[in-house]
């Protein structure tokens, strides 16, 4: 397996770093969701090509929370930046069914636009643009109550241009996607991570099954199939954020494990990394969230907050970390 590296530490306004895209400049963009300490606003940061880093901005708070969490994060084709504000990953019951989609125009580092694409959704986590639609990954829908008792989850598709969809979290929302049932009743997590290949097949994993899903669609856009494309349990604990490279090789952050594994196109499962419990300030990684190739590299931002006892991570610290791997150099 390969060792990682230290990518970054990261400023003292950030605690808890997660999702990421690259703008039109070829700069890393970076959501804090900052989930370990509330005095600290849900942020944006861009990192230039010398890893220099600073805030861009501030998310835009919730008119009734007074808080955004930014998870999930994807560049429109016009320039403008999508936002999974997951507020109910927080666990605060006035939070729950309080997350939304947005969408920010951001010009000379202010933000200019604020839309809400949808709103009242309980755990919008993941997102991805294609086309001319935008597809959200809900890693719980407690709403609906499957027969067998176990998590349902979703994922969404809405139009770019959509305003103000009232998400009501149940099966009666017309943009649901498909849907998922997470089996490990020892962590009932949902659709997490989510990716497109070059064919416009869906990819998503269903985090506490460890499996990650194929969704292929009809001419029409309906769903054709939803099934189980890659799954080893010996490999793969958890499908958190993913990233899928010009091979169709998917690179996966499994949260619970401290490691990445990479799926080649075939649906093979390798491990290509894994740390011990660490702080991190060493390149270690420190429950990955979310990879994403980066001028040649695989970036990972290190979540580092969740603890219990499928979880390799055991305490936060500070600063927030970020590692990076070489992509093609021994992880085949």
């Amino acid at each position: 397996m390969q060792k990682t590296k230290l990518f970054a530490l990261l400023p003292e306004y950030v605690c808890t770093p997660d999702g990421m895209a690259v703008d039109s400049d070829g700069n890393l963009i970076l959501a804090c969701p900052n989930f370990a300490n509330k005095m600290l606003p849900g942020c944006l940061l861009t990192i230039n090509e010398k890893k220099e880093i600073r805030k861009w901005v501030d998310v835009p708070v919730s008119n009734e929370t007074l808080v955004a969490h930014p998870m999930g994060i994807s560049f429109g084709p016009d320039g403008d930046i999508y936002i999974c504000d997951n507020q109910g990953w927080s666990g605060e019951p006035e939070l729950q069914f309080q997350g939304r989609v947005l969408r920010l125009r951001i010009r000379d580092d202010k933000i200019i636009k604020t839309t809400i694409v949808a709103g009242g959704m309980e755990h919008p986590n993941g997102v991805r643009v294609r086309g001319n639609s935008l597809y959200v990954t809900q890693s719980m829908l407690s709403r609906v109550k499957d027969p067998s008792g176990l998590l349902v989850s979703c994922v969404y598709r809405f139009n770019l241009d959509d305003e103000d969809i009232n998400i009501k979290n149940t099966l009666e929302d017309n943009n649901i996607l498909t849907t998922f049932i997470t089996y490990n009743k020892n962590c009932q997590y949902g659709a997490d991570g989510i990716e497109f290949d070059k064919e416009g097949n869906l990819y998503v994993g269903n985090f506490g099954d460890g499996a990650v899903h194929k969704i292929t669609f009809n001419y029409d856009g309906s769903v054709k199939q939803n099934e189980v494309w890659a799954k080893d349990p010996l490999q793969l604990q958890s499908t958190d954020g993913m990233i899928m490279d010009d091979r169709d090789n998917l690179y996966i952050a499994d949260f619970s494990a401290n490691a990445v594994a990479k799926v080649t196109p075939d649906g093979k499962v390798t491990r290509i990394a894994q740390s011990p419990d660490s702080d991190g300030f060493n390149g270690e990684l420190d429950q990955p969230g979310e990879p994403i190739i980066w001028r040649g590299k695989l970036i990972l931002s290190c979540f580092d907050l969740v603890t219990g006892p499928d979880k390799v991570n055991t305490k936060h610290e500070v600063p927030a970390t970020m590692s990076e791997l070489e992509l093609f150099a021994g992880d085949r």
